[in-house]
């Protein structure tokens, strides 16, 4: 790796614990201004207060959600993009480049990849052309890879999520994001099998926050270098302490009740 990617890998991952938190707020583009980021700069203002790494935006968000003050927050651009309107929303195309990413001051850029869509094959040569644009810029890549298509009965089979992660570390991706499995033991193989940094996307707004935070608690106790989690942090009852209560598992070992109790504010 080159100095450029590891000093802004720097700026999206924690120094000392080499992981994550990553909380993506792309969502207006596939599903509209919904719930939590209706206002992107006060969306970016209570995760950064909780002590995010970074945050997803796409470019035209950027300048809406650059605060000018408050706790600092690593910033990832991303590329990819389709719209829940689309009969074929699992084909994202691209929608900006690295050199743009570059001029919007981004730290990181990340791209989105659905295995087994009609568009497969675009989606993987688009794939190489950023990862190698991100290697002549030294611009750290995420890639999103899920399993999502006409051959794919269950996104979450272990099989389908190692082959994801296996794939990004295959093209060139500096961190993986891809769904959680269901538990430590079947996530360990994933893990295993990746080269590069694994983190776990949050999916759909689960039940409960005990619900999200052992899913965390397991995928860290898997190997997991962290989490890229949206919805389930910027739509939380408090999108701050959530962040926090995640920080306790990913930076600071705690297991899942102790991470509850910093949620509901009891002094650890």
């Amino acid at each position: 790796m080159g100095i450029g990617k590891a000093v802004r890998l720097e700026r999206i991952m924690n120094r000392e614990t080499k992981k994550t938190i990553i909380v993506p707020m792309d969502h207006g583009v596939s599903s509209g201004p919904i719930e939590g980021i209706r206002n992107i700069k006060e969306a970016v203002e209570k995760v950064a207060r909780g002590g995010a790494n970074a945050v997803v935006l796409h470019k035209g968000m950027v300048r809406a959600g650059h605060r000018g003050s408050g706790r600092d927050i690593g910033l990832i651009v991303h590329l990819s993009a389709s719209t829940d309107l689309s009969p074929t929303k699992n084909d994202k195309v691209l929608v900006c480049t690295v050199e743009e990413a570059i001029r919007l001051g981004a730290d990181a850029v990340s791209i989105h990849v659905n295995l087994g869509a009609e568009q497969e094959r675009e989606m993987l040569r688009d794939f190489g052309k950023v990862s190698r644009a991100c290697e002549e810029w030294q611009m750290p890549l995420l890639a999103m890879v899920y399993g999502r298509g006409p051959k794919i009965e269950n996104q979450y089979d272990p099989k389908v999520v190692a082959h994801c992660a296996r794939v990004g570390a295959e093209l060139g991706a500096d961190i993986v994001k891809v769904p959680y499995t269901g538990d430590p033991e079947t996530f360990s193989k994933v893990v295993e099998g990746c080269p590069i940094p694994v983190v776990i996307a949050g999916g759909p707004k689960m039940k409960s926050e005990r619900d999200v935070l052992e899913m965390v608690y397991g995928a860290i106790s898997a190997g997991a270098s962290g989490l890229s989690i949206g919805r389930n942090i910027f739509q939380a009852k408090d999108p701050t302490k959530m962040v926090m209560a995640m920080a306790r598992i990913v930076h600071e070992g705690g297991d899942v009740e102790s991470a509850l109790e910093v949620l509901e504010g009891v002094k650890v």
